[in-house]
């Protein structure tokens, strides 16, 4: 199943940050674009394999 989420990345002189507003606390960083990408992903699905069927019907 698909989910959209908003996410901001940011760079700075170490690397990239990335977070989700919502949903929200899913925040990531990574030395590469690439590697913020797949950091970033990985945690709005842990996030989403948390939340309960009304949860997730809420989010959408």
């Amino acid at each position: 199943m698909n989910y959209k989420a908003s996410i901001v990345i940011e760079k700075d002189e170490h690397g990239y940050y990335a977070y989700s507003p919502e949903p929200d606390g899913c925040q990531t960083e990574g030395r590469t674009f690439e590697e913020v990408m797949t950091n970033i992903k990985e945690a709005v699905e842990f996030y989403v394999e948390t939340l309960t069927e009304n949860e997730i019907a809420e989010w959408r």
